[in-house]
């Protein structure tokens, strides 16, 4: 018998004649992934009733790098939090989980950012080594709320396929959406963008979306009926900040579900000024992972954030175009 795993030829051993059969075969642990059969994802529950048949095609999928910490006392006495999807979170900062050196890295950037929700990528499980690391022995989704991304995926028709093989393998209803445009940008694709969060709605997900910062763009998405607006700053992994203010606090001030800055963030000034704008929260990668300290970095962004929110919430002095002493002129010497 000869089927396609992973996108390659395999030929099964003689005793195998079912889906859990051909995991176990391959060391890979069953709960820790999730399989699709001809493109039908096949319940963990059923492995074993699920018969291999000659010309099948099986994709084995984990997830990559691609929280729950008590919050700084003072985002504690002064910040309630924010709710998706009817769970409320006390960190403001979300952050991704690729580009670190290791996954000991990675776990103490998260622990040190304060994060409580992480973001993963959907991979194929590397045959060739099933018993090497994976990110569920490093970052606890028990302790951590993990968001499956669709990262890579430049249609709806991937990025629902890929969601629901998220939910299969970890049980998770909370993803994030990004249906990328072009390689050179990874611009959101809004047409297909819409096209996936309406499929992903009707199939019981919750999705937070990654945007353009099109007020206009990002309404429509909340109307369908996603839960967190996620526009970006700047281009994913560029570092070079807000570019639009304007059209993000636009979208804050119309939105009714939380809206939080997606891609672009490269220094802590950066997640304070989204704090700034009003923002329910930021989410970031590549500005602690790329860092040359990435643990201080995630130290600093955790701060960045609480420091914006505060600024927000005290509200900032008017600007005035000429100077104004701070001094009193009464009483001059």
């Amino acid at each position: 018998m000869n089927i396609e795993l992973n996108g390659e030829c395999f030929v099964p051993e003689a005793n195998v004649s079912t889906v859990l059969n051909l995991l176990e075969s391959l060391g890979i642990p069953s709960t820790k992934v999730a399989v699709e059969r001809n493109l039908e994802i096949v319940p963990k529950t059923a492995y074993g009733e699920t018969l291999l048949v000659d010309g099948d095609k099986f994709e084995i999928v984990h997830f990559i790098g691609g929280g729950s910490q008590e919050a700084d006392l003072a985002s504690a006495q002064d910040d309630d939090g924010f709710v998706i999807a009817g769970k409320k979170f006390s960190s403001r900062l979300l952050v991704g989980t690729g580009k670190y050196k290791d996954f000991e890295e990675t776990r103490v950037a998260i622990e040190t950012s304060g994060a409580e929700i992480v973001t993963v990528a959907v991979r194929r499980v590397n045959l060739t080594d099933p018993n090497q690391p994976m990110l569920v022995d490093y970052v606890d989704p028990k302790k951590y709320t993990y968001l499956p991304n669709t990262a890579g995926c430049f249609t709806a028709d991937d990025a629902v396929r890929t969601l629901r093989l998220a939910r299969e393998a970890g049980g998770w209803n909370l993803v994030k959406l990004e249906v990328l445009g072009d390689q050179a940008t990874l611009y959101p694709n809004m047409p297909e963008t819409l096209l996936a969060a309406e499929a992903l709605i009707k199939d019981g997900f919750d999705v937070m979306v990654y945007c353009s910062d099109d007020p206009i763009q990002a309404k429509m998405l909340e109307d369908m009926g996603c839960c967190a607006i996620m526009p970006l700053g700047s281009l994913i992994g560029s570092g070079m900040g807000i570019l639009n203010p304007v059209n993000i606090a636009l979208i804050k001030q119309n939105a009714k579900v939380p809206v939080l800055v997606d891609a672009g963030v490269g220094t802590a000034s950066d997640a304070a000024v989204a704090m700034e704008l009003g923002c329910d929260g930021v989410l970031m990668n590549t500005a602690i992972a790329g860092a040359k300290d990435p643990i201080r970095m995630a130290r600093a962004m955790k701060h960045a954030i609480i420091a914006g929110r505060e600024s927000f919430l005290a509200g900032r002095m008017p600007k005035k175009q000429y100077a104004d002493p701070s001094s009193p002129l009464a009483g001059i010497i």
